[in-house]
């Protein structure tokens, strides 16, 4: 393909930039995209059905996360930096000069997002991690926004330029067939994607199966389940409605941390507030007509399975204009319902639905660790200053499951930070040790490289004793190693 071409012709100059022009050259798009609003915005609403608000707060978030890895680039940690100085004493025998640095991995392949058509497409969160990692980006467009991802695309390419970079740093495709051929393109050397678990498996699959194969950083979609204890219940039930409703409507539910199940204790008493809540919820188009089809039939199914009460219908209405306009719908089971018709049940309904489950404290800790194997999110909604070996045990358990641990909260709303955690257990992910949102993602598009004797004039800036670059260097002075593991003096 011309474009991978282009990317791995580009790839070695980029690599070995110095990390302050990387930022410089972030910080450009940032400032680029913010300033394009006015066109970016109407074009994403045309698009998505997407709220006008709602849109420029993630315009907004994907500016701060560009800024972010630009932060990220000058202050130089993620190169990983380690020196171990020559060391004939060592207890081990003498050991050699040894500088190990995370260098990046080469062209990146990002599938862009339906659900985020700025935050995490073509100038999102992937590709911010990607750009200041020093791998060039290719990336294949959703056909949910295509229009405006050419937007965005030329806007970022210009404010590369603008910033003494090759335009070219970024490219854009279009088509699924594109996309998996340059997947399979053997220049390409890391790809993420966000979206469902069906197209993420098939994508993870292509990727494995070439003849060399790449890291492929799927999230692939969540059920993220929320506990509330009898506490938290007999405290405040009627913020607990409220909260969670809105939660599950929020962008009519097409959220990948949107709650899935609602465990609560039986004789909770809460239906009538939860369907009050949920019809109190105005109409909201589907993303696309693909989306709309799957809630559809997902909707159907749940609807229809054996054990399932309704506690609010919702409704699904196509316009004169071509959206599809949902409310939420809300059911009820028990536990053991749960259990026995799981195969109906537990896969995520992307869309505005959710799943009230009635449990038994003394046999919900042992059921949720085997209903829900992984997940990007997991909630506790406990009472003030709660705390028993159940709920520990509960905590433990979904911390075993989850990727993030939320308490007496909601899911929705993933900050940008570095301390965030955006990336679960399988099959919420592909890879549970990395993360799409907060500063560790750019670990995803990097690889660690030892240099052993390494000639100084050979040794890349980093590495080098006089620190160029002024990165962190974490230095193992010789004859260090006799006093490891010993009490300090």
């Amino acid at each position: 393909m011309r474009e991978t071409q282009t990317a791995a012709e580009l790839f070695p100059a980029y690599a070995e930039s110095p990390p302050d022009d990387r930022a410089a050259a972030l910080r450009s798009v940032a400032d680029a995209l913010e300033a394009a609003a006015g066109d970016l915005v109407p074009a994403a609403m045309a698009e998505t059905g997407l709220a006008e608000a709602r849109l420029r707060g993630e315009l907004t978030r994907t500016a701060v996360q560009l800024r972010l890895f630009a932060e990220v680039c000058t202050a130089g940690d993620y190169l990983g930096v380690r020196i171990d100085e020559p060391d004939p004493g060592f207890v081990l025998g003498p050991r050699p000069d040894l500088r190990r640095l995370r260098v990046p991995l080469g062209p990146a392949l990002v599938f862009a997002a339906s659900n985020f058509p700025f935050a995490f497409s073509v100038a999102g969160g992937d590709t911010a991690a990607a750009l200041a990692a020093g791998c060039p980006v290719l990336v294949k467009a959703h056909p949910g926004h295509p229009r405006l991802a050419q937007r965005t695309a030329e806007t970022v390419r210009a404010a590369l330029a603008a910033a003494g970079q090759p335009a070219d740093l970024l490219q854009l495709i279009h088509g699924q067939d594109t996309g998996v051929r340059a997947l399979r393109d053997d220049r390409i050397a890391v790809a993420s994607f966000t979206g469902s678990l069906a197209a993420g498996r098939v994508l993870a699959k292509v990727a494995a199966e070439r003849d060399r194969p790449i890291p492929f950083y799927g999230e692939l979609g969540s059920v993220n389940p929320v506990v509330v204890t009898p506490a938290a219940l007999a405290e405040r039930a009627g913020e607990i409605a409220a909260g969670f409703v809105a939660s599950v409507s929020g962008s009519a539910g097409q959220l990948c941390t949107k709650p899935g199940f609602l465990f609560l204790s039986e004789g909770h008493g809460l239906a009538k507030a939860l369907a009050d809540a949920a019809a109190g919820v105005a109409e909201h188009p589907l993303l696309h007509p693909g989306i709309a089809a799957g809630y559809t039939q997902r909707r159907a199914a749940v609807l229809g399975a054996p054990g399932v009460e309704l506690l609010a219908e919702g409704t699904v209405r196509s316009d004169s204009g071509g959206w599809t306009r949902v409310t939420p719908t809300l059911v009820r089971i028990d536990l053991a319902g749960l259990e026995k018709h799981r195969a109906a049940l537990l896969d995520e309904a992307f869309g505005p639905l959710s799943i009230v489950v009635d449990y038994d404290p003394d046999r919900l800790t042992g059921a949720v660790g085997d209903l829900f194997p992984g997940s990007l999110t997991a909630t506790v909604h406990s009472g003030a200053d709660e705390d028993s070996d159940w709920l520990r045990d509960l905590v433990a358990t979904l911390r075993d499951r989850a990727g993030r641990l939320i308490f007496n909260g909601w899911p929705t709303g993933v900050a940008v930070t570095p301390a965030m955690q955006h990336g679960g257990p399988y099959p919420s992910s592909t890879a549970a040790g990395t993360t799409s949102v907060g500063t560790a993602a750019i670990g995803r598009f990097l690889r660690p490289v030892t240099y052993q004797n390494c000639p100084p004039a050979l040794l890349p800036p980093p590495l080098r004793d006089d620190n160029p670059w002024g990165v962190p260097q974490r230095r193992s002075p010789a004859g260090e190693s006799v006093h490891w593991g010993r009490p300090n003096a």
